[in-house]
């Protein structure tokens, strides 16, 4: 369970960031504290309750909001208000100077995000679990994620393509239908489209996961990463 947050448009004053994080730390004392009555008496007593995290790119607030949730008994802490138009470098600094005032042994939850090149460089910085409509919305809208980068599978060159998707993907999706196939299931709008293009892209999603962790227990992150940008077209 996430607790009600006030999340701030970005670029946004310093007046509007206070208020969001100054909210949104009363809100989090409120809602730890009838949670933890509520599993006193047997009720929600295997449920997960995780703070947000404020201040939008502000680093003053972002400590802040970051220091004041970490001092509650929260089961997790979130990183929330960020990849709301800000520039992905931004988004980048920010969660590296957040994750440090969080707890080691707590999931990080990075809210929102994103494309699998923002997963790769969050992971990096301490980010162990994200939440994002983009595989799916963008299985929606014709574009497919693979080992080697994005593919419209909407353009005309994919017409007659007798591959699969990605030939390194083991999927549903890879293993039984191909470019051209699924390029006639779009362009003739047929809805089977778009389960086979969300399996294929939720399962590339979670493939990118288990090999970031794997690479992590084995001490391999930095090879990893380089690999991965090194595929990429």
């Amino acid at each position: 369970m996430m607790i009600l947050d006030d999340l701030v448009a970005l670029p946004a004053t310093k007046e509007r960031l206070y208020l969001s994080v100054d909210r949104t730390t009363r809100w989090a004392k409120e809602s730890i504290t009838y949670h933890r009555f509520k599993q006193e008496i047997g009720v929600g007593v295997e449920q997960n309750i995780f703070a947000i995290i404020q201040g939008g790119t502000d680093k003053e607030f972002r400590k802040i909001s970051a220091e004041s949730l970490c001092e509650m008994d929260f089961d997790g802490f979130a990183i929330g208000g960020l990849s709301v138009g800000e520039e992905n470098s931004l988004m980048y600094d920010t969660v590296e100077f957040t994750t440090p005032f969080m707890p080691t042994d707590k999931p990080r939850y990075l809210m929102g995000v994103g494309t699998p090149e923002d997963l790769v460089e969050n992971i990096e910085r301490g980010v162990d679990m994200f939440d994002c409509v983009m595989p799916t919305r963008n299985a929606r809208n014709g574009t497919l994620f693979t080992s080697f980068g994005k593919v419209n599978i909407k353009a005309a060159r994919y017409k007659k393509d007798p591959d699969p998707i990605d030939e390194n993907c083991d999927c549903y999706t890879c293993r039984r239908y191909s470019r051209g196939y699924l390029c006639h299931l779009y362009r003739a709008k047929e809805l089977t489209y778009f389960r086979l293009a969300s399996i294929h892209n939720l399962h590339y999603y979670l493939t990118l996961m288990a090999e970031a962790r794997e690479a992590i227990l084995k001490g391999e992150f930095v090879k990893f990463k380089r690999e991965f940008y090194a595929k990429r077209i």
